[in-house]
């Protein structure tokens, strides 16, 4: 079962969007196996064809699907659901979002083309000219458009559920289908950044100096190799491969791409440390490169100052000369949570309570040892972004432990309020699908006729 909306549209925008290569024009041609294209299923006035079914097959089967008999008869139902959106999204003229069609459209590129190694690699795999292949994909993406906005139509019209309505839910569901809640923490911290001026300095002058070794003939690749800090692409060298400038940060690229093949650059800071780049080899927008990447080394006279000065406001704490609360907002030098006196929220859901997974290694290492109110000694950890170079000190308070447990509809409402929206998201999608598949003409093929589909009501009687 699909659990929303996002979720639904995901698995479709999958099923189509995955093997855009293939659309009408490929009626004419024969694909593996030797047999020739065909419609097998017509859905209103839309098409599916065989070759859509077994590209993605293909690319499945490579991605670990494990294999079984019905495993084209389910791609050919996840792709008639679509079309039945899609039938009704022209019907009701919804418009696509061009802004976002052409943003996935040259991601989508970009994925193929560093995968395949090049423009030219794409165009001899798809036997057909860039531009020709960008059309074809721009179409099949500006339909999975629509069916994403007529999908978010039908989910608008699930009903809005009260508190009545959630714990009703809550008590029919069956106790084994309950949700485990795993442990989850609140904690406060006060954090201090080490003195990053001389390290800094320290690593643009090595650069410099490799550089300037590499200007007087020392091969790029093996000081890579003896000193780069990017471990993976040391080991070869430096070399990072074939790829799109996009999956690198925008500073990297855009001094790669502006490098001449056999050219070093300057020193370039991206989030990750300082680099040197060496240009193999540019082609459109994407470029092969070598760079040396080395991260700015803190000192123990930096760890010790940090550490003296946090377990000087512990102690403080501790002897309620200060509160947490003040001591964060006076002190600390995390942005996000200084504000909120020390208290930390997940960047990405606003939650103060975390679960493991969502904590840093170095934090949960810490805050399991601690007592509920208890104030750890000074540590070090990573900042926000969690990257091996980018080093902070700090101490924690943990506020809060909830323990694993089943949920229940005093503590994790809104866990349930969140299941019982998608079931309801899920049962409004379910009946435009059931009503669509009564009012459209739908026909297909002989040689699916045996599907064992799981919904009723694609083959006629």
């Amino acid at each position: 079962m699909i659990t929303n909306i996002k979720e639904w549209s995901r698995l479709l925008i999958f099923t189509a969007a995955i093997f855009l290569g293939y659309n009408s024009s490929a009626s004419a041609q024969k694909y593996g196996g030797g047999l020739i294209d065909k419609i097998v299923a017509q859905i209103g006035n839309e098409m599916i064809q065989l070759s859509t079914i077994e590209a993605e097959v293909q690319m499945m089967l490579f991605q670990g699907v494990p294999s079984d008999k019905n495993l084209r008869c389910e791609v050919l139902e996840r792709l008639m659901e679509q079309k039945l959106f899609l039938a009704q999204a022209r019907l009701d003229s919804l418009t696509p979002n061009m802004e976002m069609v052409e943003q996935n459209l040259n991601q989508r590129m970009q994925e193929v083309m560093t995968r395949l190694g090049g423009e030219k690699a794409t165009e001899e795999y798809f036997k057909k000219p860039l531009y020709k292949i960008k059309e074809e994909w721009r179409e099949t993406l500006t339909e999975l458009s629509m069916v994403n906005n007529m999908q978010a139509e039908v989910a608008k019209k699930a009903p809005e559920l009260t508190p009545s309505d959630i714990e009703k839910y809550y008590k029919r569901l069956p106790k084994d289908s309950l949700p485990i809640i795993s442990t989850q923490y609140q904690y406060s911290q006060i954090v201090l950044y080490p003195e990053k001026e001389a390290a800094i300095m320290a690593v643009k002058e090595r650069l410099l100096e490799f550089r300037e070794r590499i200007m007087k003939g020392e091969k790029f690749s093996t000081l890579a190799t003896m000193y780069s800090q990017d471990f993976a692409s040391a080991s070869k060298g430096g070399e990072l491969g074939m790829a799109s400038k996009q999956l690198y940060w925008s500073q990297f690229s855009d001094a790669a791409m502006a490098l001449k093949p056999g050219q070093v650059s300057q020193i370039v800071e991206t989030p990750d440390g300082f680099h040197i780049i060496q240009l193999i080899k540019k082609e459109g927008d994407m470029f092969n490169a070598r760079h040396i990447l080395l991260k700015p080394m803190y000192t123990n006279s930096d760890k010790d100052k940090a550490f003296k000065t946090l377990d000087s406001l512990r102690n403080m704490i501790l002897l309620d000369s200060i509160t947490f609360e003040q001591a964060a907002r006076r002190f600390s030098q995390d942005p996000k949570s200084y504000v909120n006196g020390g208290l930390v929220a997940d960047e990405n859901t606003g939650s103060v309570y975390f679960l493991v997974d969502r904590l840093k290694p170095e934090d949960y290492a810490v805050l399991k040892t601690l007592q509920v109110g208890e104030i750890s000694a000074p540590f070090e950890s990573r900042d926000n972004e969690g990257r091996e170079g980018n080093i902070v000190y700090k101490i924690v308070r943990l506020d809060k432990v909830i323990p694993s447990h089943v949920a229940t509809f005093k503590d994790d409402f809104y866990i349930l309020q969140q299941m019982a929206e998608n079931e309801a998201i899920n049962k409004a999608l379910d009946e435009f699908i059931k009503e669509k598949q009564e009012t459209t003409y739908i026909k297909i093929d002989p040689m699916f006729e045996n599907c064992s589909f799981k919904r009723d009501g694609w083959i006629k009687k």
